[in-house]
């Protein structure tokens, strides 16, 4: 063989690998995921750890996502978590709406509603309160 040919089937196999690669990495993140994954104790992330609850639990199918979030609140970014100082009151989960409606103390509704998504477990609710007391940081 030439070099040619070995250059052109040596190119042919990184094309199939690296094709097998980006189809097979599917990086959906799933309620199971999620809920299966654990919260530290403390130093609680919001990229790691909050993030994604908000995104599987609160904004997905656009409901407390852009471009027409449910009540005005948007739950995607940290940003629109952080907006209003009522629903997040750093440092006073106690004072959070978001607190209250996770835990569905009355007269607030449960969140996410009853056959929307699969309840915040207590380990999330705990992980949310924990990172509002720490400061409600962008971490």
């Amino acid at each position: 063989m030439n070099n040619l040919n070995i250059n052109n089937i040596l190119r042919f196999l990184i094309l199939l690998i690296s094709s097998f690669i980006l189809i097979s990495c599917d990086d959906t993140l799933t309620v199971d995921d999620v809920d299966s994954k654990p919260i530290p104790q403390s130093n609680i992330s919001f990229a790691e750890n909050i993030y994604p609850i908000l995104q599987v639990k609160c904004a997905f199918s656009g409901c407390h996502a852009q471009p027409n979030p449910s009540k005005g609140l948007d739950l995607s970014t940290y940003s629109g978590v952080t907006a209003d100082p009522t629903i997040v009151f750093p440092r006073e989960p106690d004072l959070s709406k978001l607190v209250w409606t996770i835990e569905a103390r009355p007269p607030f509704p449960p969140m996410p509603p009853v056959g929307y998504a699969k309840p915040l477990t207590i380990e999330q609710i705990r992980g949310v309160k924990k990172w509002i007391e720490e400061g409600a940081k962008n971490n």
